[in-house]
């Protein structure tokens, strides 16, 4: 697809999908499951999404001058378990695939059920190493025939965040403090410690603190006390804003680096802005600099929701187009003809262009975005020497 006429509409389409091609389980509906985190820890990555999604199907529709495709939408409340339950009551819904759920344990909890009943999935921020394969513990696991994501896993931004400290901070002696609870944290900081050894740098130390901790204070002062030249903080927004606030409150003035749980509008709110300076975060998204492509998805978000999108609506909007281009490419609203096109698609998108790996993982870069008062001021793409 063009880029130009990506940006004339968001996405163009081929025309067409049958209504009588494959056949859908349910009829011959065109019916995507939007599947977010509503509710509970993680709402903001599930609300933006859904508003990505929900925005793609609307653009879509006028594209095509009918409501072609229709939305069926369900808040697992950021719990694994009811996750699970959700995922069943989509296969009875008879949709021609998935978008969601935004993390990798939600994600990871429905794709048992949803690829046994050959429902595609497309995750659009699934990150955990290996989630898309059906032993995770074993990076050479069978493959999900029907699961599909389009970031970068943990282990990739991780050591791109651990090239960008190292290459371009110049630092060479770190301290991590993170999340013990969750993969992605975990994740990442393996990741970032395993590249940052490799590069020749040091980890100083290596802190944790629980989700839903408040005060950090306790070992932020630990952490004051030692020589080091970066702090980075694997985790998600809800403590990373304390986190950053807490430390600069004590005079740790030194680059706090993250990755993308950092990219929340929260993260500002509960840091403050003045916290906000001198941080650093890998994403696959930034407004900075954005193309002709980009910037048309802005103003439609803008237009549609009166905010400025973030990168998990972004990674939504991509996913949800993603599947809708693979329906149209496939001519029919079979499950199984879509995923057959999904495997060897070419998609170009607004967080990038990309076609999936043998773990159907896109072949993408990262890009970090550093944060002046709290507001995107520039970014660059890394690539980790692995």
């Amino acid at each position: 697809m063009k880029k130009l006429v990506i940006a004339l509409f968001v996405f163009a389409m081929l025309a067409g999908c049958s209504s009588n091609g494959g056949g859908n389980p349910a009829g011959d509906g065109y019916k995507i499951g939007l599947h977010y985190e509503l509710t509970g820890e993680v709402a903001d990555y599930g609300n933006a999404e859904l508003e990505g999604s929900k925005l793609a199907i609307k653009l879509m529709n006028q594209k095509l001058g009918e409501d072609k495709y229709e939305s069926v939408e369900y808040d697992n409340t950021s719990s694994t378990t009811e996750a699970v339950t959700i995922s069943t009551k989509l296969v009875q819904d008879g949709v021609i695939g998935v978008v969601g759920p935004a993390t990798s344990g939600a994600s990871a909890a429905t794709y048992q059920v949803l690829d046994g009943a050959g429902i595609p999935v497309i995750s659009p921020s699934a990150t955990a190493n290996n989630v898309t394969q059906k032993n995770p513990d074993d990076e050479n696991s069978e493959v999900y025939n029907s699961v599909f994501r389009i970031c970068f896993e943990d282990s990739y931004q991780g050591a791109a965040m651990a090239q960008f400290a190292y290459d371009t901070l110049n630092a060479k002696r770190v301290v991590i403090y993170g999340d013990s609870t969750t993969d992605y944290a975990k994740g990442l900081t393996q990741a970032f410690t395993d590249q940052f050894h490799k590069l020749g740098g040091t980890v100083v130390a290596t802190e944790y603190y629980v989700a839903k901790d408040t005060d950090f204070n306790g070992t932020l002062t630990k952490i004051k006390d030692m020589t080091y030249d970066a702090l980075y903080i694997p985790g998600y927004y809800n403590e990373a804003g304390l986190i950053a606030k807490q430390a600069r409150a004590m005079g740790i003035d030194c680059p706090i680096i993250g990755g993308d749980g950092f990219d929340s509008t929260t993260l500002v709110d509960l840091a403050g802005a003045t916290a906000l300076n001198d941080v650093y975060f890998t994403t696959a998204y930034t407004t900075v600099g954005a193309s002709d492509a980009l910037q048309a998805f802005i103003d439609a978000y803008k237009a549609e929701y009166n905010k400025e999108p973030g990168m998990f609506a972004a990674l939504a909007f991509d996913a949800t187009n993603l599947l809708m281009e693979a329906c149209e490419k496939a001519g029919s609203n079979n499950p199984a003809d879509i995923q057959k096109v999904l495997v060897d698609i070419e998609f170009d998108g607004i967080t990038g262009s990309f076609s999936f790996d043998a773990t159907h993982t896109p072949i993408k870069s990262v890009l970090v975005v550093e944060l002046v008062d709290g507001v995107q001021a520039s970014a660059v793409s890394v690539s980790p020497k692995m």
